[in-house]
């Protein structure tokens, strides 16, 4: 019991004394998901609203080929995107493998399905009539796909937090992809693991104090825009 609480006084001496690898691994982590959930939001919530809204063959098949994406484990999405940046893959010239950049990537394939299917259960628990009425009373598609993304808002704003909740807290992709390089593309999950894994515990539980953190600041900004 005594080894937990000197660790607890040791994590919170390391956050207050602004221990400089710390806070770079905690913006590292910050943002790259904040880069990664930004495109993310701009492909998975029109990619759902036309899902939802859409009347096409194949319909059902997609929708399962997302279910099942949003399951996909981030190791897999890490060693496909590790094929087509490394230096034999198709993307190797670039020279993207072990960046920030390609942790973006990997973390945008790993959002975008999780805020699409969000958006389409929202979307599905919305008035139907809102979209027709829309229509009827002279609204073009695109207004009346507006005025129906703003009854759904508070459904969108929960997409974007499963999604950023998801790809902060990741081990696999930001691992395989960013390499865990110190102060550059080591993240708060990975530097966890490797401080851990080198008996540096008290390291990791103040990274943890800070992914708590994050999460916990997220959810009181859901609640304060659902109150207003």
């Amino acid at each position: 019991m005594d080894f937990i609480f000197d660790s607890l006084k040791t994590a919170f001496l390391l956050i207050l004394s602004w221990d400089p690898e710390v806070y770079k691994t905690v913006w590292t982590s910050l943002y790259v998901s904040l880069i990664a959930i930004v495109f993310s939001t701009v492909a998975g919530v029109p990619a759902g609203m036309a899902i939802g809204l859409g009347q096409f063959p194949g319909r059902r098949a997609v929708i399962t080929l997302l279910n099942t994406l949003m399951a996909l484990p981030t190791v897999v999405i890490g060693l496909v995107v590790y094929g087509f940046f490394s230096r034999s893959g198709p993307m190797g010239q670039f020279g993207l493998l072990f960046t920030p950049a390609a942790m973006v990537v990997g973390q945008i394939i790993l959002a975008t399905p999780i805020i699409a299917n969000y958006t389409l259960g929202a979307l599905s628990a919305s008035d139907s009539r809102i979209m027709p009425t829309a229509l009827t009373l002279g609204a073009s598609t695109s207004r009346g796909a507006l005025l129906l993304m703003q009854e759904i808002r508070f459904g969108v704003m929960a997409a974007i937090i499963a999604g950023f909740g998801r790809i902060i807290a990741e081990v696999g992709v930001a691992m395989m992809l960013g390499g865990n390089i110190r102060g550059y593309t080591r993240t708060m999950t990975t530097a966890i693991a490797l401080e851990t894994s080198k008996g540096e515990f008290a390291f990791g539980l103040a990274l943890g104090i800070f992914l708590l953190s994050v999460a916990l600041l997220i959810n009181m900004f859901l609640n304060f825009l659902q109150q207003r």
